[in-house]
């Protein structure tokens, strides 16, 4: 593309020679006003729109797998058949076009209707009705499924959150550096609720639910019957035991950024503390607005238990040359005012403190409920609880992971976002197991990490390329088994990585 971002490559509508194209391949060009990438699975030819529906990720730069194509930045999938939207992060689907085929040309012709929901098939297992509880990616997720597979029946989403569904990873990257505008954020537009009678309660918490009578209690006092639920309570920030804690801010919600951004509107120093992945985009996003930046630590490299020593202080460097100051080996004490107390004794001026020391699912209202638990609550392959009827999805759900074999919980957007959807086909019978590769991003400052896979634990870690060019995939395996694979500046190969990890051969 140059400089005005229109597309350079040729006049599809004209006509390409098919052979132009190998097997998988796909090519940019133009159908009147509209950017196309005609791709090639097999013999069969599809046009579809060049830009991803999430981020407008350059699909032309993604991988063809079967009759379907992955967008490049944060691996959402769309059918090359009819546009749909096949797997988050990417919820709308992209455009279509007939390929006509005159001998040995292939032409671009007009372009095909969006596709249409799905005619439910009523079984035994449809539910007269599904509650959602949470209002997160994963519970709205799963209420674009259900319409989208033709389910006619009351959806309903119980969110505690005073704002409809956000793009939550945003928070603490494009949206607190102020790159991103406040209506940016949410998922979707406040009138798709209705037009998808979606019913969504804001600023409703749920106090229990009754696994026999099937039916939910609000704070409130009201009830409201389900046939199938939906638990996405997701998890809440763990918090500083330390005196003058209520006067540290925490971001998890649409609420907590906009508090973040208002006091940083006139701050000069802040103080971070935790070196996880959000403390640090926490912190770039501040260094963007120009605010002095001091990240607090007991670690001694930042994210090295997650991505190794190496990556580790990489992240560390790349922060460093951005004038943050490192406080490592250390904790906060106290928080007084303006000034935050540190273990050693030595105290940091601050016009304000945010912490990102981790997370713990919120699993009251399932414990009340009976359900498994075991750090999470405990979901079979099919995301059901031990309740029949009634599944976990997001944050808050532990499953069994068939390439390890363990139950696992992942505290990623993407995989929330997925759970969301399988979860709701299994509720309308579908029996979909879910096996998506975990999948999660992270932005610091012009460098974005993609990592697929899972590795809790690794003892070898090979690096291709070098972290120094921000050019280079990091393998992370036990034994002779690859468990995850990040990389920067790699995104195709990030593709191939995950496509590689769904193959049995691969597990």
């Amino acid at each position: 593309m140059d400089d005005a971002g229109k597309v350079t490559g040729p006049d599809l509508r004209a006509g390409i020679v098919i052979t132009t194209l190998q097997d998988g391949g796909m090519l940019l060009g133009r159908a009147g006003d509209d950017d196309v990438v005609l791709a090639r699975s097999g013999d069969e030819l599809f046009a579809v729109g060049a830009h991803c529906t999430h981020y407008r990720g350059q699909l032309v730069k993604g991988l063809v797998v079967g009759d379907t194509v992955r967008c490049p930045l944060h691996h959402a999938c769309f059918s090359l058949r009819n546009g749909e939207a096949l797997r988050a992060p990417a919820l709308d689907p992209i455009a279509c076009w007939r390929v006509e085929r005159r001998g040995e040309m292939a032409f671009v012709r007009e372009k095909l209707p969006e596709p249409q929901p799905s005619r439910a098939v009523r079984t035994t297992r449809t539910p007269s009705s599904v509650i959602i509880v949470g209002g997160g990616g994963a519970g709205l997720a799963a209420a674009d499924v259900l319409r989208r597979e033709g389910y006619d029946g009351p959806v309903t989403m119980l969110s505690a959150d005073d704002s409809p569904p956000c793009d939550r990873p945003n928070l603490s990257k494009d949206y607190l550096a102020g790159t991103a505008q406040e209506d940016w954020m949410p998922l979707r537009p406040p009138e798709f609720y209705n037009e998808h009678r979606i019913e969504l309660l804001l600023g409703s918490r749920v106090s229990s639910i009754d696994v026999g009578a099937r039916h939910v209690q609000l704070e409130d006092g009201s009830r409201r019957a389900f046939g199938a639920l939906l638990i996405t309570t997701g998890a809440d920030p763990m918090r500083l035991p330390i005196p003058g804690a209520d006067q540290v801010h925490y971001l998890r919600s649409f609420a907590d950024g906009r508090a973040l951004i208002k006091m940083a509107s006139g701050a000069t120093r802040v103080v971070v503390v935790g070196s996880s992945f959000i403390g640090l985009e926490v912190a770039a996003s501040l260094r963007a607005r120009g605010i002095g930046v001091d990240v607090v630590a007991p670690d001694q490299t930042p994210l090295e238990r997650i991505m190794g020593p190496e990556v580790g202080r990489f992240i560390q460097a790349l922060h460093e040359e951005q004038g943050v100051v490192f406080h490592l080996g250390r904790t906060v004490t106290r928080v007084d005012g303006r000034t935050a107390a540190l273990s050693d004794g030595t105290t940091l001026d601050a016009d304000f403190v945010v912490a990102g020391i981790g997370v713990r699912p919120a699993t009251a209202v399932a414990e009340q409920a009976g359900l498994a638990l075991d750090r999470g609550i405990v979901v079979n392959e099919y995301l059901e609880t031990s309740a029949s009827g009634i599944f976990a999805a997001g944050d808050v759900a532990r499953w069994p992971d068939r390439r390890s074999g363990e139950q696992i919980r992942i505290e990623h957007w993407v995989v929330a976002e997925r759970q969301g959807q399988v979860a709701a086909r299994n509720m309308l019978g579908r029996r979909e197991r879910f096996d998506a590769v975990p999948f999660f991003w992270s932005q610091h400052y012009d460098v974005t990490i993609n990592y697929v896979g899972h590795a809790e634990q690794w003892d070898s870690v090979q690096i291709d390329g070098t972290l120094e060019s921000r050019d280079c995939s990091i393998t992370y395996a036990r034994g002779d088994r690859r468990l995850a694979v990040a990389t920067i500046s790699r995104d195709r190969e990030s593709l191939h990585a995950e496509l590689a990890f769904e193959r049995p051969q691969d597990n």
